[in-house]
C-alpha cells in the first residue's frame, strides 16, 4: 500500500510567525516482517518525556475541560468539528475569549487585530493531530492547510486555528504535550 497522508510541521519564520515548516509523505519508512510486513511510517519524535510511568496510578480526576495538558504532562482527546458557520466566524474578540475560558484556557486566546481568524490560539505544547474522518483546515499566521483523514499535523506552539470549511463534519485524535517556548518565541 502507498502512503496515503501527510506530515504537516508548522515552525516559526525570522520574524516569529508561525508557519508550515514540511508538508510532505513521511520520508521515514521501514518494512517489518518482509515485503509483506508491517510498514512504520515514523511521523515525529522527541527526545524528552517527564511522564511518571507506575503501576497504581489511576485516571486523573478533572471537573472541567482544560485547554492543555497538565504541566509537565500530556493529553490526547478525540474532537468532532462540525461544519463552521457564521456564528464562529463572527466572533467578536470577547465571544472569542469567552469559549477559551470555557476551557481554562483564555491565557492562549489570541483573537483580534489582524488575527486571520476568530479563534487564534498559542499554547506552549506540542501537538500532535491525527485526522481521522472529514477534513479540517489548520489556519497559521501566515499559511494555511487542508488536512484530509489519515493525515497527521505536528504543531509545534505555533498560533494557530481550526476550521472546518466542509460540509461534513470532522474527527481529529489530538496528542498534547507540554512544552517550553526558546526564549525567542516566548
Amino acid at each position: 500500500m502507498e502512503t496515503t497522508f501527510r506530515r504537516i510541521v508548522t515552525g516559526h519564520n525570522s520574524e516569529g510567525k508561525a508557519i508550515i515548516v514540511s508538508d510532505e509523505v513521511p520520508a521515514r519508512t521501514y518494512m517489518v516482517g518482509g515485503p509483506n510486513g508491517a510498514k512504520f511510517h515514523e511521523i515525529w519524535n522527541t527526545k524528552q518525556t517527564p511522564a511518571l510511568l507506575d503501576a497504581l496510578s489511576q485516571e486523573p480526576e478533572e471537573n472541567t475541560l482544560v485547554l492543555g495538558p497538565p504541566k509537565q504532562g500530556t493529553r490526547i482527546r478525540v474532537i468532532d468539528f462540525p461544519p463552521e458557520g457564521d456564528e464562529i466566524r463572527n466572533l467578536t474578540q470577547e465571544q472569542a475569549l469567552e469559549h477559551f475560558k470555557t476551557m481554562s484556557g483564555e491565557q492562549a486566546s489570541k483573537a483580534g487585530g489582524n488575527a486571520p481568524h476568530p479563534l487564534m490560539h498559542k499554547t506552549e505544547t506540542i501537538d500532535y493531530g491525527i485526522v481521522l474522518e472529514g477534513e479540517l483546515t489548520l489556519i497559521l499566521d501566515e499559511d494555511e492547510t487542508t488536512a484530509k483523514a489519515g493525515d497527521i499535523i505536528v504543531q509545534r506552539g505555533t498560533n494557530h486555528a481550526w476550521s472546518n470549511r466542509s460540509g461534513k463534519t470532522c474527527r481529529v485524535v489530538f496528542i498534547l504535550i507540554d512544552g517550553q517556548f526558546e526564549e525567542s518565541l516566548k
